[in-house]
């Protein structure tokens, strides 16, 4: 069994793998997120023996916390993904001390998918576009994320109560919550699309495209852009890394 774990800025993502993911789950990525930590894994695991561990992080406080943990319970030495892992992807990887760890993940993940020139979005904390052409990462664009454009609009506004991330069925707000649903939501689906649009004309090539991610179910319109919705993408790119340096 693979205990895949993806830390990112607001959670850490756990998947469990044997012929497929057998569960996956999340964690915020803060330090009183340390105490859930064993519960959860005991929740989770129903008893089966892990035997493996593979852990990307742009987190370094918290991967120290979660490697002495994992360590100390399972009695194996998680394996971290760093640049050197790298270099035996089947992906050129430019600059590999300047790209996060999840999103070379995703390329990998999206290229094993489609096995040609593709396109990986992560709607996370951020909303990025991982670009994968002739065997090798070409670039990324990276914008805030939906929760994180909610969370600043509501920062910054007096009186401002949590909005939902719910689509409003209208692209025209009729009060103060389905406006400012609207103009995300609807405004995020016309950003995904024109970027996908200008990428794909920039480099004149038709790119398959994966999507992924918390909130990449939130944006039902955008479904028919995609090739592949894959929810465990990161996790696949992360076994995919971990059985590359251990073949």
């Amino acid at each position: 069994m693979l205990l895949a774990v993806d830390i990112g800025n607001s959670n850490a993502t756990f998947g469990l793998y044997d012929k497929g993911w057998k569960d996956t789950w999340r964690i915020d990525s803060k330090d009183e997120a340390q105490d859930q930590l064993n519960t959860l894994l005991n929740d989770h695991l129903h008893g089966l023996p892990v035997k493996e561990i593979v852990i990307s992080s742009v987190v370094p406080f918290f991967t120290k916390v979660i490697q002495e943990q994992l360590a100390f319970k399972f009695k194996v030495e998680p394996y971290i993904i760093t640049p050197v892992s790298y270099e035996k992807l089947p992906l050129g990887v430019p600059h590999p001390d300047k790209i996060g760890s999840d999103l070379v993940c995703d390329a990998t993940a999206a290229y094993e998918l489609f096995q040609s020139d593709c396109m990986e979005v992560d709607f996370g904390t951020a909303l990025t576009f991982t670009v994968v052409s002739q065997r090798k990462i070409l670039g990324v664009n990276i914008a805030p994320g939906l929760k994180t454009a909610m969370k600043s609009l509501a920062d910054n506004t007096a009186k401002l109560t949590e909005i939902p991330l719910e689509l409003p069925e209208s692209v025209i707000g009729r009060d103060t919550t389905s406006a400012i649903q609207s103009g995300i939501l609807w405004g995020y689906i016309g950003l995904v699309e024109r970027m996908i649009d200008r990428i794909e004309n920039e480099l004149d090539v038709k790119l398959k495209v994966a999507a992924t991610g918390g909130l990449s179910q939130v944006l039902k319109p955008l479904h028919n852009r995609f090739d592949s919705v894959e929810p465990n993408l990161t996790l696949d790119g992360l076994r995919h890394v971990y059985e590359v340096n251990h073949s």
